[in-house]
């Protein structure tokens, strides 16, 4: 049982598991086939944007912008749609991913070349990317009318009865799995977090680590927000408005330490799940937005009491270890 719960994945896990069984004794619907597929496509944007925040808080930093990031990518390919619906949907993902990640780029820059904290960094560039996309649009909204069919549809085609949406999600999430656990850059992003001091002695650039991850971050962004206005079809100034507190909320579920270092995919992904799970079920049984605020709450304080505890338990047994080797 202490094994078990060293690991943080495998407690998600369980709770998933317990609140879905919970939720199907009173709405046994809940756990069909197809409802659990409409769960995690539901949830899909939230993993996505989890995984590019846990490269950036692995470093010690954060990325506030990441939903503003997301609304000005999606306002850029709705407006450029409507404009020209002829152009290939692929060629408008790749212009969502490059404006996300130069978007990325911009944060990586300021934290990096002029060593201004990465909480204000963020907190300023969202203010800007907000305003921008009001400047962008005059205020103006892009709706369903304006998209062309392709735009709208190409998320909501099945493959093998799962949403094209899915399965974006789904190579997402292996390719952050193997850019943190085989790449060099991967390995990077833990070390800077872990020791920056220790990082610089072994080679690593911190500063441009830093960089690379607020650039994987807008990447992502920038994919989830063509996702976003594509499946809801219509773009506005406050597209995802507050969604960078979920984003965060996930990660810290998924025992993403805000300190630095510590995290996995499968924590950060299980953390989007869960709160997904909680958001699509709470109005099944007829709980108040209120309390479904309240519940999400008191969750995200356990589960940061949780990565304390963890953390300080780690620390003294560090400390530990080095009075008996001294």
């Amino acid at each position: 049982m202490q094994a078990l719960l060293k690991h943080r994945e495998l407690i998600l896990v369980a709770a998933i598991a317990v609140l879905v069984g919970l939720i199907a004794l009173r709405f046994p619907g809940f756990i069909a086939p197809r409802n659990i597929v409409r769960v995690f496509d539901d949830t899909s944007i939230l993993m996505m944007l989890a995984l590019g925040q846990m490269v950036v808080i692995l470093t010690r930093c954060i990325d506030l912008s990441i939903a503003a990031n997301l609304a000005l990518c999606g306002m850029i390919v709705a407006m450029i749609n409507a404009a020209f619906p002829d152009i290939p949907i692929p060629a408008l993902i790749v212009v969502g991913v490059a404006c996300g990640a130069a978007l990325g780029a911009i944060n990586g820059l300021l934290v990096w070349k002029l060593d201004i904290p990465s909480i204000v960094v963020t907190l300023g560039t969202m203010t800007i990317f907000r305003g921008s996309i009001f400047l962008l649009s005059s205020g103006e909204w892009v709706n369903a009318h304006q998209m062309s069919a392709a735009f709208k549809g190409f998320p909501r085609t099945d493959i093998l009865s799962v949403p094209v949406f899915s399965w974006i999600a789904i190579v997402v999430i292996a390719l952050f799995y193997v850019l943190m656990t085989r790449t060099p850059l991967g390995r990077s992003f833990y070390a800077v977090g872990v020791n920056p001091t220790a990082s610089v002695y072994t080679g690593i650039d911190v500063g441009r680590t830093r960089f690379f991850a607020f650039v994987v971050s807008g990447l992502v962004a920038g994919l989830a927000g063509y996702l976003w206005v594509s499946r809801y079809a219509v773009a506005y100034v406050d597209i995802a408005g507050g969604f960078e507190l979920e984003v965060v909320a996930a990660c810290v579920i998924g025992g993403i330490s805000i300190a630095g270092g510590i995290g996995t995919v499968a924590g950060a992904v299980l953390g989007a799940l869960f709160l997904g799970v909680v958001k699509n079920a709470l109005p099944v049984i007829d709980v108040s937005p209120f309390a479904q605020m309240a519940i999400s709450g008191a969750v995200i304080v356990i589960a940061v009491i949780f990565n304390a505890r963890a953390e300080r338990k780690k620390g003294r047994i560090i400390l530990k270890k080095a009075e008996v080797a001294a």
